[in-house]
């Protein structure tokens, strides 16, 4: 069985990541989204289990799809779930410097995992969850930017109205 590991912090899921997910479910037998807690970023709009169960929400139609919560190393992880690829979304050459630096690291780290690179779509390619959440705080519409079934969570946890 081929698994392969999504990782992101996805606070919140948008459309762009729900496109990397449904292409990678293609490509591999299992995927297994995992909500990771990012260095960078100490707190989130989301708390990781609310994370997890919007991700299970948007992805209940995709098969093979898996979503968990993971608070250590992404190649420890994968190396626990025998996973043999971690599936990242590049939107942009400024993606790429940073996703390179940590497929060089997780391949340090567990050399029988690989990291494979899917380029978002164009309509995805600007897309970020800190985007979502500025347009959102402001009162801007975010339709088209997530997924419609947790747009409404989205708004109610963001807006400042």
């Amino acid at each position: 069985m081929r698994i392969a590991i999504c990782p992101g912090s996805f606070d919140p899921i948008t459309n762009g990541h729900l496109e990397i997910i449904r292409r990678a479910s293609k490509l591999f037998d299992k995927v297994i989204v995992v909500v990771m807690s990012n260095y960078y970023k100490k707190t989130g709009a989301f708390a990781p289990d609310e994370r997890v169960e919007l991700i299970k929400r948007v992805t209940a139609d995709i098969p093979g799809i898996e979503v968990e919560a993971h608070y250590g190393l992404l190649a420890d992880y994968a190396a626990e779930k025998n996973a043999s690829a971690i599936v990242k979304g590049l939107r942009a050459v400024s993606d790429f410097d940073t996703e390179f630096q940590q497929a060089l690291a997780n391949k340090k780290l567990n050399s029988e995992v690989e990291t494979v690179f899917l380029t978002a779509s164009g309509e995805n390619m600007y897309l970020s969850s800190s985007m979502v959440k500025q347009i959102c705080e402001f009162g801007g519409d975010i339709s088209e930017f997530v997924p419609a079934e947790i747009r409404d969570d989205i708004e109610k946890r963001l807006r400042k109205d």
